[in-house]
């Protein structure tokens, strides 16, 4: 059986059991208790990635594998699945579409470590106002493209950009994304009611 370095609050995570879910591989991974953080380091993690960051997954035959990107990639792979385009446009428009939600997903996590993480006389909300223009500008992207999006979970890109307003919904319920992203919502609506989005929502 797989393990998995795991966190119910981590959107990385979510997109890796999502693929894993859509993929039929959900039964096949054993979930590690971990405690990730950018200051307090997590030891038991770095037995599988030395940067003890999360996801962080080892197959059975002992390979270690880290980030989402290319524990994804992999699950996709041993599966035999389509989660990634094989060749041509739809290949790099759904590769771009996944950098695009891990970036916002970067992007809050900063925003949000520098108030969580940081001692009050340390903090600096220019930085964090800055990760949070990065995200609206993502928005705006994402509302451009909505439009066109499968509402299931057939696309790496696609499960990328759900996680990424999940994570938003979860920790930036304030920032009202929805408000002014209207065909955004619309889809994520529907896209985020799929049951493999649905059984790995943030808690």
């Amino acid at each position: 059986m797989m393990q998995l370095f795991y966190a119910t609050t981590s959107a990385y995570v979510r997109k890796v059991m999502v693929c894993a879910s859509v993929l039929g591989l959900a039964d096949e991974i054993e979930r590690l208790d971990s405690a990730a953080h950018p200051i307090e380091r997590d030891e038991r993690i770095a037995v599988f990635n030395p940067l003890a960051k999360v996801p962080a997954l080892r197959t059975e035959n002992g390979l270690c594998l880290y980030d989402s990107r290319v524990i994804c990639e992999y699950l996709n792979a041993r599966a035999g699945g389509d989660l990634y385009p094989a060749q041509g446009d739809a290949r790099w428009r759904s590769l771009a579409r996944q950098a695009l939600g891990d970036g916002m997903i970067d992007a809050a996590l900063l925003a949000r470590y520098e108030f969580s993480a940081r001692p009050p006389e340390k903090q600096w909300q220019n930085w964090a106002d800055a990760q949070l223009k990065k995200v609206a500008a993502a928005l705006a992207e994402i509302e451009g493209q909505a439009s066109s999006f499968s509402t299931h979970p057939n696309d790496i890109g696609l499960i990328a950009i759900g996680c990424a307003l999940g994570y938003l919904d979860f920790r930036f319920a304030g920032l009202n994304w929805r408000d002014g992203h209207p065909l955004t919502a619309a889809w994520f609506a529907l896209f985020d009611a799929h049951p493999a989005m649905a059984a790995t929502r943030p808690y």
